[in-house]
């Protein structure tokens, strides 16, 4: 395993078991709001979503331009929401209850997304959660190795 997947590995396993979450995934986008699933770290091996392209038809310059001014999504209950019908429609295909997505800015650009999951049961997060979500998608981002 090269260093870079190696230290991305790490942080998001250790993520994971700090979070108590299911599964935790990075995503890069490629080109302008189309991604996949680059990296996850998962409680169990059928919440696997490695490789998924995502919902890139929800998102849009909006939310890119959101995230990018720092914009952090702490979604509790994906059932009680007040979130687009397309990207709860997305998070119930894949099975999540709870998600915070945090953004991995590189460059003064949107790299991509680091994404906590909840899959068995709604999940309130608090304060500290999602400090040690932007605190490890900076440490990723300040990475030599995210290009």
């Amino acid at each position: 395993m090269e260093d870079r997947d190696r230290l991305i590995q790490e942080t998001l396993n250790g993520l994971r078991k700090h979070l108590k979450s299911d599964r935790i995934v990075l995503y890069y986008f490629y080109k302008e709001w189309r991604g996949q699933v680059t990296f996850e770290s998962l409680r169990y091996i059928d919440y696997s979503i490695y490789g998924s392209a995502g919902a890139d038809d929800c998102f849009s310059n909006k939310y890119a331009r959101l995230y990018l001014e720092g914009r952090i999504s702490a979604i509790s209950d994906i059932d009680e929401a007040d979130i687009d019908p397309c990207h709860r429609d997305f998070l119930k295909s894949i099975r999540v209850k709870a998600n915070l997505a945090v953004p991995v800015i590189k460059n003064q650009q949107l790299w991509g997304l680091l994404i906590a999951h909840h899959c068995q049961a709604p999940h309130s997060w608090v304060d500290s959660e999602i400090l040690t979500m932007k605190q490890a998608a900076t440490l990723l981002s300040e990475s030599p190795f995210l290009d």
